[in-house]
């Protein structure tokens, strides 16, 4: 899927001595960060016109376009540069949810030592918190609050998500923000539960809002 149209002003990116810039790739929906790697003018001009990431290769010294063949493209949807012009960051769409060689989504995937489990890299807090809901779906746990309302089932979840609602309608009528932030809080997690028991991708709700906030 081609991405919006890009613009940047070229000559006022800070290359290095080697002509070079750092660019950070980071997935438009939930901010999880895929890569680093570096892009030159040339390739930066090829990734406004074309809108999919184009780098350079510091060790074959030539241009390399993300996913030519693996098929893992990069859409680019928007391009941000820092406050001292010398560091760029790209929000991408990523074709296959992989950016790293290894076939994990984000490069950033290690955080101990070698041949240790692998992690997902963090994201958002609500991506953080569905995945550890999803968790307890897959793998129960004994005094789980989570995995007894998995296994209540469905008008257990409704009825529970219906309660939160009214919770956070009187908190609104008080007017209290405390009470607010947490009873949406409350909102947020039961609508995650329901959201895991049907199937349904915290991603999906996220494209929904996107589509909605074109």
């Amino acid at each position: 899927m081609p991405a919006t149209a890009l613009s940047l002003p070229l000559d006022e990116i800070r290359y290095d001595e080697r002509g070079l810039v750092p660019a950070i790739v980071q997935d438009y929906l939930d901010g999880t960060v895929l890569m680093l790697a570096w892009m030159n003018r040339e390739s930066l001009q090829k990734t406004l016109e074309t809108g999919r990431t184009w780098f350079w290769s510091r060790s074959r010294q030539e241009l390399w376009a993300k996913g030519e063949t693996s098929g893992h493209v990069q859409w680019v949807k928007s391009i941000r540069y820092d406050c001292d012009s010398d560091a760029l960051l790209l929000t991408v769409e990523q074709v296959g949810h992989i950016a790293c060689h290894t076939g994990e989504r984000s490069c950033f995937h290690r955080h101990g030592a070698k041949g240790e489990w692998i992690e997902p890299p963090p994201a958002d807090t609500l991506s953080q918190v569905y995945e550890v809901v999803c968790q307890r779906r897959d793998v129960p746990q004994a005094q789980s609050y989570t995995c007894s309302l998995f296994a209540a089932g469905d008008n257990k979840i409704l009825k529970k998500l219906g309660e939160e609602t009214v919770e956070v309608v009187m908190a609104c009528k008080d007017d209290d923000p405390e009470a607010i932030a947490s009873e949406v809080a409350d909102l947020f997690y039961h609508t995650l539960v329901a959201l895991a028991y049907h199937g349904v991708a915290l991603r999906q709700v996220y494209e929904q809002l996107q589509l909605r906030r074109r």
